[in-house]
């Protein structure tokens, strides 16, 4: 991988001379009126595109279906990020990757690490009990190297307000010209992330059932903390396992009895063979099996992150009963 990413920075500094030429020497609108942004994953960029409107250009490295956690850039990602005016990303364990790609970017190119803006928020990934633990953890805590940040902050409509009135204010500073309309449109946006913010604490004040239980990995800690939920799973959000061990599953389906659950949840790049092999191993042996969305790619062409968050919101409901 490093060998990759070693080829890929070649190239790009080979071509940064060039790319230099074609940026103006401040970050701003191009000669068609324009700023360049460019983001990692989908949430970010739709919520750039809905700040932005049509006064950017908004580019995403990650195609859909390409996992945040193996995501390696090409010659071709790095040299659309540094001839951006704008680049935005997570800043966790994935994202190690740009500091290096960020060597050969011009001085022009604004940056946001989205870990760093919201400081305090950010939360320690954690084992729970009955979840496996991964070997890099353990080697990670045995060589003392400090604690791993969990990255999906995304899908927190908390973190998603704080985030989108900070890519405001950096658009407003990079392109003043159009202030007034980044302002209006955060505004708008910033209703909406509220109004469902609120609807999901409305679902779970109202559910019988607090306790969510994944036969997967679990990216959903911010969300699930936002709303006082507890949960039980299998692997923490960014495992690279795919295979539960038969203590896991056993533990799992203990809970599924113990606590009277009618639905084991996965993420959407699941072949479901965790949940069901819990469900099989439970008492009952009947609960639903539902799917919610990491947000880490948009599901369609339409999808927007209010619209997929409103789906997580529904299996939510579902889920609690």
């Amino acid at each position: 991988m490093k060998k990759i990413i070693s080829i890929c920075l070649l190239l790009a500094v080979l071509l940064t001379g060039a790319l230099a030429g074609c940026k103006s020497e401040q970050p701003g609108p191009s000669a068609g009126g324009k700023i360049s942004v460019v983001t990692t994953i989908f949430p970010i960029c739709d919520w750039v595109r809905q700040i932005a409107g049509d006064h950017a250009d908004v580019t995403i490295l990650l195609d859909n279906g390409v996992d945040l956690h193996s995501y390696q850039p090409t010659a071709q990602d790095i040299i659309k990020l540094t001839s951006a005016d704008l680049f935005l990303y997570i800043g966790g364990e994935s994202d190690k990757w740009v500091q290096d790609a960020l060597k050969e970017a011009p001085a022009t190119l604004e940056t946001m690490n989205l870990m760093e803006t919201l400081g305090d928020a950010i939360k320690e990934e954690e084992v729970v009990e009955g979840m496996e633990a991964e070997e890099e953890a353990k080697e990670a805590e045995e060589a003392d190297e400090g604690p791993e940040y969990d990255e999906h902050i995304w899908l927190s409509l908390k973190n998603a307000a704080v985030l989108c009135q900070a890519i405001c204010d950096r658009l407003c500073a990079i392109d003043a010209a159009n202030a007034v309309d980044y302002r209006a449109n955060a505004q708008a946006y910033l209703a909406k992330l509220n109004a469902l913010d609120a609807a999901y604490q409305a679902a779970v004040d109202a559910a019988p059932v607090k306790t969510l239980l994944f036969g997967d990995r679990f990216p959903f800690r911010y969300l699930t903390e936002d709303y006082g939920l507890d949960y039980y799973a299998a692997f923490v959000g960014c495992s690279a396992e795919s295979e539960a061990s038969f203590q896991t599953i056993a533990f799992l389906a203990q809970k599924v009895d113990e606590l009277g659950l009618h639905a084991i949840l996965q993420i959407e790049t699941s072949d479901g063979s965790i949940a069901n092999t819990i469900r099989q191993t439970s008492t009952a042996k009947d609960q639903k099996i539902l799917t919610m969305n990491s947000l880490q790619g948009a599901s369609d062409e339409n999808a927007t992150y209010l619209s997929v968050m409103q789906a997580n919101l529904d299996v939510l409901k579902e889920a609690l009963q």
